[in-house]
């Protein structure tokens, strides 16, 4: 490996692999240096620096009253490039390479070692795979240390916490359920995709229990488990259930919403092997959890599983690698399929865990698409709502039976607006941003810059009336209210998430993902404005507008009625109407692998100024089957400089030469100071 020259305060600084046999030099100070350790004196340490050139170990000198306190997956501060900065002890060696003297550790900062070797050898597997740095792959895996947190008195496990033993609850409806239950009792490392059952009953949803089950059996096989799900209000679904499974003080629950100290207290249970199952959104699937037997992941499709920072790892590749690499075992589980976890089953490296057609068949909703419908209703009151005969029929007979739901794609009021007389879309006219309103009485406001547009005029016909071009979700709750003036109307999306409502009749109008789960499920329900999800120009467009459908008829009780206001003749309105998302899944993953998009191949993105786009794709050293595609200019909305982005696609087997080509691009770059940064994304969700 070649390393990079460091200024003269880091001439001491070691990298990993640099491996000598011989005494160890101590470095020379005014201050002085105190004697080394006498056994291991040699710290390999990685450093939080975020530059790509730098990432990996460097060794210090382990001081001898530090000896006992410098133990592997300590926080240290040490001395990098002039600066105190911080990093993790990785492990300690008696020799080293470098032919001068070491720069000694500055102090410990805190003897609690939160860096496991497990979690190490991870956070190093997944930035190399994102063509990301360890640093900034610990930053997520490991939280901010509280002192007052570590100090406070370990909490003791209370007696008889065992996990009793129990049958297979919901695992019984699926042929291969018992199976791999018995598989997790045993200490095995079954990998599976599974397909959920449909219905809400009154023992609520039955997916929570069925991943409890799963817990429970792995816990009875001496291992620990680790579930992680999209959002709080899954991951407080999953924890009451997992109470009611596992008993008290079994298990943690992981969310940003804790606080920084809570969070760390509970993490730090899971660390010192006081509770051995977490539960958590994205962020716990690096939870220290011990002897892992089993990692669960609900929903993979939700793109909440998608790490927001650098080096944005998926939570679903990053279980997988943590399953293969640790011999754990895999459960990828949610209504609806995506092509990732379709081609995992195609490989045989996981097995399908469905239910027989005929369970599907007794507990799905009964399906009716309205699609092309112009039929309106009879009365004024379906005629203001705007909803077509089928779907007003559904609702008002489902609430003579209890809630129903209506799920609307678009949150806000009127989210798009459009030219009254030639149905083009209204923009600003300062950054051609488009208008939207917030309220029945507010004035048209720029998405983008925020301005307001009173004195706006159709640039193309030079008309000054607007159209609604999208109804959002709060200006369909004013009109079913009206509608239906004798029934409640609740609300639930950005502005604020019901986790779940009564039994009583009510008109629940939710955004797609924060569906409320009703007592006793929905009694019937309304999917509205299905172009707007399958019109998306989008790769995943049909899988993700599926996957929306199934979550929100999941909910509902089994046989009710469910309206889908989308054309009958297209793959996903057919997938939802026979509750097949195998083969739709089947059917994407095919049309992908000729077209070659992912899954079947790797993709990397290359996103920044369009100069040091292509200068970064002059210095790459792509692998020869690489196919570069663009780069195509990006929209810059709000003024923002021209960006440019360029995509990179390879075949599967050769997605790990293209990240490590992008990461020594990257270090190049931040070798030679770039002022510019390119932003690398390997796999992003948005490909077109």
């Amino acid at each position: 490996m070649t390393h990079t020259s460091l200024p003269a305060d880091d001439d001491a600084l070691l990298p990993l692999d640099a491996v000598r046999r011989g005494p160890v030099p101590a470095a020379r100070s005014p201050r002085g240096v105190p004697e080394p350790a006498a056994t291991l004196p040699v710290a390999r340490v990685v450093v939080d620096t975020p530059l790509p050139h730098l990432d990996r170990p460097f060794d210090y000198l382990v001081p001898a009253p530090m000896d006992a306190e410098a133990v592997p997956g300590v926080r240290v501060r040490v001395r990098f490039a002039g600066k105190l900065v911080d990093g993790f002890l990785l492990e300690r060696a008696e020799d080293t390479e470098h032919e001068g003297g070491l720069a000694r550790l500055e102090r410990v900062v805190s003897p609690e070692p939160v860096l496991t070797p497990e979690i190490a050898a991870l956070a190093r597997i997944v930035a190399d795979r994102y063509a990301g740095t360890m640093a900034d792959v610990l930053r997520l895996a490991v939280p901010p240390r509280h002192a007052r947190v570590e100090a406070e008195k370990p909490q003791e496990r209370e007696p008889g916490e065992d996990a009793a033993p129990g049958g297979p609850g919901p695992w019984a409806d699926y042929p291969e359920g018992e199976a791999f239950l018995a598989a997790l009792a045993e200490g095995s490392s079954p990998r599976a995709v599974w397909s959920a059952l449909p219905g809400t009953g009154q023992d609520g949803l039955e997916w929570p229990r069925a991943v409890a089950v799963a817990v429970r059996e792995t816990l009875n096989g001496d291992r620990g488990a680790l579930v992680v799900l999209p959002d709080g209000k899954d991951v407080a679904l999953a924890d009451a259930a997992l109470s009611a499974a596992l008993g008290p003080g079994r298990h943690v629950a992981l969310t940003s919403d804790l606080g920084p100290a809570e969070r760390y207290r509970r993490w730090l249970r899971v660390r010192r092997g006081q509770v051995r199952v977490a539960v958590g959104t994205r962020a716990a699937v690096f939870a220290p959890v011990r002897d892992l037997g089993l990692a669960v992941i609900w929903d993979d499709g939700d793109d909440l599983h998608a790490e927001r920072l650098a080096p944005y790892p998926h939570a679903r590749e990053v279980l997988a690698l943590r399953a293969h690499h640790g011999r754990a075992g895999l459960l990828i589980g949610g209504h609806a399929r995506t092509a990732e976890a379709t081609r995992l089953v195609a490989t045989g490296w996981a097995g399908p865990i469905v239910a027989a057609r005929e369970t599907v068949r007794a507990r799905a909703p009964r399906v009716r698409p309205a699609g092309d419908d112009a039929e309106l209703a009879r009365d004024e009151a379906a005629r203001a709502a705007r909803l077509p005969s089928l779907a007003w029929r559904a609702l008002r007979t489902g609430l003579e039976a209890g809630p129903v739901l209506v799920q609307v794609p678009r949150r806000g009021y009127l989210p798009g607006l459009a030219c009254q007389s030639c149905r083009t879309t209204a923009r600003c006219g300062h950054c051609r941003g488009p208008l939207a309103l917030r309220g029945g009485h507010a004035m048209p406001y720029c998405r983008w810059c925020g301005r307001i547009a009173g004195q706006w005029r159709c640039a193309a016909c030079g008309a000054a009336r607007m159209r609604a071009q999208v109804v959002g979700a709060r200006r369909t709750a004013e009109e079913l209210g009206r509608a239906f003036a004798s029934v409640p109307v609740r609300t639930s999306g950005r502005d604020g998430v019901l986790a779940a409502v009564g039994d009583a009749r009510a008109l629940v109008v939710a955004t797609p993902g924060a569906e409320p789960v009703a007592e006793g499920g929905y009694a019937a329900a309304v999917l509205l404005d299905g172009w707007a999800l399958l019109g998306r120009p989008d790769l995943r467009a049909a899988e993700e507008t599926l996957r929306r459908w199934m979550n929100a008829a999941a909910l509902l009780r089994p046989g009710a009625e469910l309206v889908v206001l989308a054309d009958s003749s297209l793959p996903a309105v057919q997938a939802l109407l026979r509750w097949d998302p195998v083969t739709h899944a089947e059917r994407e993953l095919a049309e992908r692998t000729e077209l070659r998009f992912p899954p079947a191949v790797r993709i990397a993105t290359l996103t920044g100024s369009p100069a040091a786009v292509r200068e970064m794709l002059g210095d790459v050293e792509l692998p020869g089957e690489a196919q570069v595609l663009g780069p195509v200019p990006l929209d810059a909305p709000r003024g923002d400089q021209v960006r440019e982005r360029a995509m990179v696609r390879v075949p599967q087997a050769v997605g790990t030469a293209l990240a490590a080509a992008l990461k020594g691009a990257a270090g190049v770059r931040s070798a030679r100071k770039s002022p510019e940064v390119v932003r690398v994304c390997i796999d992003p969700l948005d490909v077109i």
